[in-house]
């Protein structure tokens, strides 16, 4: 499968004046495409199956591009995301990251943000996990 694209984006971003403003996320993502791709939680699991980086910021880049790296498989770009859960097993340290995380997501992502969410979690699947991110995606 490709992943260049020429048609227009399947998702338009809404995000109301009346709500606070949106800072790495969107409020409400407006579906159009023909095609939804579930996307798995992924960790920063090596091809391996191994988890790397012993921080979170390190342990969110990887899982990220874990993330895309599917994505991309089934054919979709990051603007395509429509939704993506972010489970933490330390949202203070979360909040603590949130620039350098948000930067990595530029970087890897884009400024494309999907609905999101960050839920606090007690562990993951591989207890040196400290992040997992997974969603969806509205393919044309």
């Amino acid at each position: 499968m490709t992943t260049e694209r020429t048609d227009p984006p399947a998702l338009a971003r809404v995000n109301p004046p009346a709500l606070s403003p949106p800072t790495g996320f969107s409020h409400a993502v407006v579906a159009t495409g023909s095609r939804l791709l579930f996307l798995a939680g992924q960790t920063a699991l090596d091809p391996e199956g191994k988890v790397t980086g012993d921080s979170l910021p390190a342990q969110f880049e990887r899982a990220l591009g874990n993330l895309l790296t599917a994505l991309r498989a089934a054919g979709g770009t990051p603007a395509d995301l429509a939704r993506v859960t972010v489970y933490a097993t330390d949202v203070a340290d979360y909040r603590t990251h949130a620039p350098q995380l948000g930067r990595i997501w530029r970087r890897l992502a884009g400024r494309d943000y999907p609905a999101m969410a960050v839920v606090g979690i007690t562990r993951l699947w591989d207890e040196q996990a400290l992040v997992e991110l997974d969603g969806f995606a509205v393919l044309p």
